[in-house]
């Protein structure tokens, strides 16, 4: 296809205007993909926003398992993704690996009966109804610290998947141990038990990239996310999730330089002024990078022509329990 960027935003607009649907575009997504977005924002949130949507068809530019979140909260939307790329995340666990924890966990004397799972959402529909089946529950960045406080007044060990280093910083917030499966003996001895799964983007900054911009532009501040390494939000400034980022740094006086540890795409479309990437390489994410506007005009296209691609489907028994994983966080 060699239409220019212009004139495939154009079609794409009247695919919109004449079709039942609805284009959804997560934060990381490409600007001009971002651009399209009926409804835009970070994972859960778009989860929510589509719930009240009465569209036929919810077109979803982000990665896999956002998708499947839709589908498992409204299952009577069809779900479509021009791209049905994989955060590198969520592939570092499934069920087999989820279990495996587990069994590792019972391995170091702690009874199934006593450990709570808590998954970030940044998971695949297949573990969030494991974690539903063992009574835990999804939590996202924003709000993981509350999801850890209510559970841990069942008195239970936490098995945290599958982000390490949110496991960790939220611990470490808390005043409480932490431990990694695979990594650390004495499980038993911690109050969350976390997988040894991570963000490769958030992987990216390290702590010589906040001496340098400390040094570079003294009184800067350093704004990062909790998929961070613990190093680097033990040296920041403040630490939140995308859209209390996006808020903070929305505050801040115009004059106010500031670096930021999270995805380029959205650090690039922050304030003009005094704001940069806390990284001396581009930490842009590769599978939200994926889709581009041919790929949303494609999918639109063979809607259009009663033959949608990249359908999402989640078996009954999956989306039962990780709904349940999903409703047990909401109703706090």
């Amino acid at each position: 296809m060699t239409d220019n960027t212009e004139e495939l935003k154009a079609k794409i607009r009247a695919l919109k205007e004449k079709l039942s649907v609805t284009v959804v575009a997560h934060f990381y997504q490409r600007d001009e993909v971002f651009e399209m977005g009926d409804i835009t924002g970070d994972s859960l949130e778009l989860a929510k926003k589509t719930m009240a949507d009465d569209s036929e068809f919810v077109v979803f530019c982000g990665v896999g398992f956002m998708g499947q979140s839709v589908k498992v909260l409204s299952p009577e939307k069809r779900v479509v993704m021009p791209k049905i790329a994989c955060c590198a995340m969520a592939r570092m666990i499934d069920s087999l690996y989820y279990d495996e924890s587990v069994k590792k966990m019972e391995a170091a004397g702690i009874a199934k009966e006593n450990i709570l799972p808590i998954t970030y959402i940044n998971s695949n529909a297949d573990v969030k109804a494991k974690v539903g089946k063992m009574g835990g529950m999804v939590c996202t960045s924003s709000n993981a610290k509350m999801i850890i406080e209510t559970a841990l007044k069942e008195g239970k060990k936490i098995l945290f998947v599958p982000d390490r280093c949110l496991g960790q910083n939220i611990a470490n917030m808390m005043g409480l141990k932490s431990a990694v499966i695979g990594i650390d003996e004495n499980l038993a001895d911690a109050d969350i038990i976390c997988y040894d799964g991570f963000c490769s983007v958030h992987q990216l900054f390290s702590v010589d990239d906040i001496r340098f911009y400390r040094k570079k532009y003294p009184g800067i501040l350093i704004a990062v996310h909790p998929e961070c390494d613990p190093s680097i939000v033990a040296e920041a400034d403040f630490t939140g999730s995308t859209s209390q980022l996006i808020k903070y740094i929305a505050e801040l006086p115009e004059d106010q330089k500031v670096a930021v540890g999270t995805e380029f795409n959205l650090v690039n479309r922050l304030r003009p002024k005094n704001t940069y990437v806390l990284s001396s390489t581009k930490p842009e994410c590769p599978t939200m990078n994926e889709t581009t506007l041919e790929d949303l005009y494609n999918t639109l296209k063979s809607i259009e022509d009663g033959e949608p691609i990249n359908e999402i489907h989640v078996d009954e028994e999956t989306r039962k329990w990780a709904k349940v994983a999903l409703d047990r966080m909401m109703a706090l």
